[in-house]
């Protein structure tokens, strides 16, 4: 995957089918790797049959990982997700005895792809199936499924974060594809953790024993996190196609977390016996009641943005929000109208609480080097220059 012989396709860009995937969680991009032969460049430096199990390892990964892009939107491709994560971590066991001879781009792309896939298989957990229905599936197994998948991911890209790209030299940091990019990796990883803590808040807004407190600190929690995702994908230079879509599904959900944490605060502000907490509560319930209508139009370009993707019904705490923020704000504002026009020095937007933030990424360890590794035959037999070069003259054949 990170060989010189290795090229890349950026998943979603090949156009195949006209099912148009649905949406609930984002993997960012799912490099896919072109069939290659990495026995010559391994040649004389690791033995045959362990070159051998690499290229067989890394072209069945190849095989399914395309059968998985063709067919996005394909629930059997679905559940084909733990078969390709399954070969990933079988290759990867191989790959790590290469770390010696510089193999730190391609162990960066598997642990990449391995986050992807991840993320995906998250997404697989909350969409129903394809051609019956754009409802997401909400039940607590789901959610407490895709929050486990969703810190699974971000464990992943956490450890390309601090131990791969730490021995990768800056010169060749700087030539990375643009999905590799440092900024990238990290927001991918944020937007994992605040995807995980929507979930958690779809959770607790269905529970009759979450507070308000409660609800707000996850709302405030997942605008921290889409805040800073926001921050890291903005700064990176010339982001690709898909990276644009990233951008826009990051500020969506930005804008949802937002107005969910203005109505949520507004609530709780609204508890207070002065005036002034009454009329900070109807600024709070205006200003979600705007940013709501804001993320609807986020959400409408994130789907236009190509490659073209749908978004579900509105579910978890949206499915609530879009129909209590209006009718509170609505509400709020008549009630309290006369404290509005008595009070006219007050009109100002509170500023939402900031809470440590809760959701941590699960801590990925790279898997124990393959037995064939340690192996007697791992002595390589010396070759005569002339022996060498007819070698590669019968690889051509």
């Amino acid at each position: 995957m990170g060989c010189a012989a290795s090229v890349y396709r950026v998943g979603g860009t090949k156009k195949q089918h006209m099912n148009i995937p649905l949406v609930t969680i984002l993997a960012p991009s799912l490099r896919i790797p072109l069939p290659s032969n990495i026995q010559n460049p391994l040649k004389g430096l690791v033995p045959k049959d362990l070159s051998h199990r690499l290229t067989s390892f890394r072209n069945q990964i190849t095989l399914l990982a395309q059968h998985q892009n063709q067919n996005p939107a394909d629930d059997e491709v679905a559940s084909a997700l733990p078969e390709l994560l399954h070969a990933l971590e079988d290759y990867l066991s191989l790959l790590v005895g290469l770390t010696d001879q510089d193999s730190w781009f391609e162990l960066l792309s598997v642990v990449h792809m391995m986050a992807m896939l991840t993320l995906m298989e998250a997404n697989s957990k909350l969409i129903p199936h394809q051609n019956v229905s754009t409802q997401p599936l909400e039940s607590t197994d789901n959610i407490r499924c895709a929050v486990d998948l969703l810190v699974k991911a971000a464990g992943y890209l956490q450890f390309c974060l601090n131990e791969i790209l730490v021995h990768i030299p800056p010169h060749i940091k700087t030539k990375l594809p643009a999905d590799l990019q440092e900024s990238v990796l990290e927001a991918a990883y944020i937007q994992a953790l605040g995807q995980g803590t929507e979930m958690q808040l779809a959770s607790a807004v269905e529970s009759r024993n979450a507070t308000l407190s409660v609800k707000r600190r996850l709302a405030c929690e997942q605008l921290s996190y889409f805040s800073q995702a926001h921050y890291c994908l903005s700064t990176c230079e010339n982001l690709n196609g898909y990276g644009k879509k990233h951008l826009s599904f990051i500020k969506w959900k930005y804008l949802e977390a937002k107005a969910a944490a203005y109505y949520y605060h507004g609530l709780i502000t609204d508890k207070g016996s002065e005036p002034s907490c009454h009329i900070s509560a109807v600024c709070c319930f205006l200003a979600a009641e705007e940013i709501l209508t804001e993320s609807k139009k986020a959400c409408l370009n994130f789907c236009l943005t190509v490659p073209i993707t749908r978004a579900p019904c509105a579910w978890g705490a949206m499915k609530h929000l879009n129909k209590k923020i209006p009718e509170t704000a609505a509400k709020k504002s008549q009630m309290y109208a006369y404290l509005l026009e008595q009070e006219k020095g007050l009109e100002v937007l509170p500023e939402l609480p900031e809470f440590e933030l809760s959701l941590k990424a699960d801590e990925y360890e790279m898997p124990d080097k393959d037995a064939a590794w340690e192996s007697e035959k791992w002595m390589i037999p010396s070759q005569t220059l002339k022996t060498h070069l007819t070698d590669d003259e019968q690889d051509d054949i």
